[in-house]
């Protein structure tokens, strides 16, 4: 059975995911943070039936945020999740503050993204940051200036120029519906360019 039709692969990432995430709240909610990623999976399910794309949707994060290793997500996934995996995770750099590594974490994914001709990466890629931006609109509808006040990068004005490099780069995927969401929910989030 190939990574198209295995729905036992997206239950399995479910599960992990959930599992990985168990107790994270997601930043500045009371949400669990496992809507996230089963959110950015969603969205992925609406531009791609690949289950391995899907699959790397839900367990996008752990990698990053959990301590989950990336040959443990191979191991149980395939190389294809784990390749799609490393190529959303970033380079935390643990050993320095996050408010010091953002400008350079966030150049390091646009220029990624830049260089990317792989469409699932892509893919991948629209489906987190959209997700990440619906919860940005919607908080900053319900706090308006101060929602930038739980983020790293404090400036809205460098977070916004990170949005905008992202769709950019990320332009081959303009003919679907999370796409044109995601330009829409720019402008009225960050204003027109």
């Amino acid at each position: 059975m190939d990574s198209k039709t295995d729905t036992s692969l997206l239950t399995r990432a479910a599960i992990f995911a959930a599992l990985a995430h168990d107790g994270d709240i997601r930043k500045g909610s009371n949400l669990p943070y496992l809507v996230h990623p089963m959110e950015a999976a969603a969205i992925t399910a609406g531009i791609t039936d690949d289950q391995a794309v899907i699959a790397a949707a839900l367990l996008h994060d752990p990698v990053e945020d959990t301590g989950a290793s990336p040959d443990m997500i191979e191991h149980q996934f395939g190389p294809r999740v784990a390749e799609l995996v490393a190529a959303e995770s970033e380079n935390k750099r643990e050993d320095q503050r996050a408010e010091d590594t953002w400008n350079i974490r966030k150049q390091e994914t646009v220029e990624h993204l830049r260089q990317c001709t792989d469409r699932d990466v892509k893919i991948l890629a629209l489906a987190d940051k959209l997700s990440n931006l619906r919860a940005l609109h919607r908080d900053y509808l319900a706090l308006g200036e101060k929602v930038w006040d739980r983020f790293h990068q404090k400036d809205p004005k460098k977070i916004g120029w990170y949005y905008r490099s992202f769709a950019e780069t990320c332009a081959e995927l303009a003919d679907t519906d999370a796409y044109a969401e995601y330009i829409s929910l720019l402008a009225l989030t960050f204003g027109e360019a």
